[in-house]
């Protein structure tokens, strides 16, 4: 139990997860007082002493479901290479006739439509002990699982449900219900039971997918299967690839994110209140302590909050990454005396006045998508010619307090750089930043210039993902 609880507490870190030693020690005291055989008391126990984020937790739910699956000798495949095709389909059998024992069936072998019925019967009465005998058979029937099969669980999942046909069963099952009512149903006594059969259904497929991954457990190992499993945190997603359902997950994370940044900025800000020593101020204060410098006197420099100038590429390759940047520092604007935001492609538009009065900022970022005027001729990136603009228009708003952000990937296309831009804003601003949504690896190959723009910049910084970004976000307090 030792060894599994330390590989546990490993693959959360290297899933993400910030695990203290003292987080390790406190879930092994509270495992102490729980019931070990009560699955879902030891999995919150070891959830409230090692999760700190609500965005964790699917991370923690895919890990603890791999460490302590179910195990045992009735999950193990046969190893294939050693049996006949006819033993193979024997030990199929086995597995079925197990299921059939725990399930009240007959010894003869389970055909598709016998499973099919009996899958139906046990949605139909809410079975859950059923279904979940139901589960392991499709699996063993449908999957087609092979020892050491380089194939990951979704292939198996998509194979039996592909055989299950749900939505018919759906379909069929609404059917009964509605030819077995005494009376006709109402729109909400039909919107009802579909709701209650979606959710058994549901119940069917989470069933299905903890016994395919129990027994990829049981063929590859704890680690393999961990490796293979997890899942990247929010903050860890990359933007430019990021599906739509971590691109969810990210707009989810970027709230409680700017409230903890705007509090480390503040804190920060104070925190610079207190200058360097001085002598003079000390030395006359010491007079009253007969000489000793009792009282240390420091210079208290006026803290001042930055003027912000945000320059981003929108176009199709990088739109992600500009929309969360600028959803981050909108959120933000407020440890900043002054935020302008210009956006651009070919051309280049302000469109600082779209977040203003704006309470929701999402609904500000999609109108930046959709009313910018960023086309100039063709729609494909030109930095050198929106630079050469914004210079020309808006050069007289950078000044000493300015701190100006370029926010792309530098892919221009083989157009003119016109990089002298960034050199010209270097002079008159306080900090030129750069913030590149490729890998570093990436830069400087094909059409990208980054090299030649981040010569004039402060710093030039790889920013994929929300945790990227929030560790360049202290470079500007």
């Amino acid at each position: 139990m030792l060894d599994l609880m330390s590989g546990f507490i490993v693959e959360l870190r290297n899933a993400g997860l910030p695990v203290s030693l003292t987080e390790n020690l406190d879930a092994m005291e509270a495992v102490k007082h729980i019931p070990i055989e009560d699955r879902s008391a030891f999995k919150y126990a070891l959830g409230a002493t090692l999760v700190k984020n609500a965005s964790h937790w699917r991370a923690f739910e895919t890990v603890f479901e791999v460490y302590f699956s179910m195990r045992g000798p009735q999950y193990r495949l046969p190893d294939a290479e050693e049996l006949s095709e006819d033993e193979l389909e024997r030990w199929m059998q086995q597995q079925m006739e197990g299921m059939r024992d725990r399930s009240g069936g007959s010894g003869d072998d389970m055909s598709p439509e016998e499973l099919a019925e009996m899958l139906y019967r046990a949605l139909m009465r809410g079975d859950e002990a059923m279904t979940r005998a139901m589960a392991r058979a499709a699996v063993g029937k449908y999957a087609g699982m092979e020892p050491g099969r380089p194939v990951g669980g979704t292939y198996y999942l998509y194979r039996t449900l592909r055989n299950l046909d749900l939505d018919s069963l759906l379909e069929k099952l609404m059917e009964e219900t509605e030819a077995e009512a005494p009376a006709p149903l109402t729109d909400l006594e039909r919107r009802l039971e579909r709701e209650e059969f979606e959710s058994r259904i549901d119940h069917l497929k989470q069933e299905i997918e903890a016994e395919i991954r129990r027994r990829l457990v049981a063929d590859r190992g704890v680690e393999a299967m961990a490796k293979t499993l997890r899942k990247p945190l929010p903050e860890d997603v990359d933007f430019m690839h990021a599906s739509r359902e971590e691109m969810v997950a990210i707009r989810k994370a970027i709230q409680p994110l700017t409230r903890k940044l705007a509090a480390r900025l503040a804190r920060k800000r104070r925190n610079k209140r207190r200058g360097p020593l001085d002598f003079r101020s000390t030395v006359r204060a010491s007079l009253s302590y007969g000489g000793v410098p009792a009282d240390p006197r420091f210079r208290y420099p006026r803290p001042h909050k930055p003027e912000l100038i945000v320059v981003a590429d929108i176009s199709g390759s990088v739109a992600a990454f500009a929309r969360f940047t600028l959803h981050l520092v909108y959120a933000l604007q407020g440890q900043f005396s002054k935020v302008r935001s210009f956006v651009f492609i070919d051309g280049i538009d302000e469109v600082t006045h779209m977040f203003r009065g704006q309470e929701d900022i999402t609904k500000a970022v999609h109108r930046v998508n959709t009313e910018a005027d960023v086309v100039w001729v063709d729609g494909h990136s030109d930095y050198g010619h929106a630079f050469e603009v914004f210079w020309d228009r808006w050069s007289s708003e950078v000044n000493p307090k300015s701190t100006v952000i370029f926010l792309g990937d530098a892919r221009n296309n083989y157009h003119s750089t016109n990089s002298w831009v960034l050199k010209e804003a270097a002079k008159k601003a306080r900090h030129v930043f750069w913030l590149n949504p490729e890998p570093r690896s990436y830069w400087d190959t094909g059409d990208s210039v980054i090299s030649e723009y981040g010569t004039y910049c402060d710093g030039v910084f790889e920013c994929r993902n929300l945790r990227q970004l929030e560790s360049f976000v202290d470079h500007l307090a």
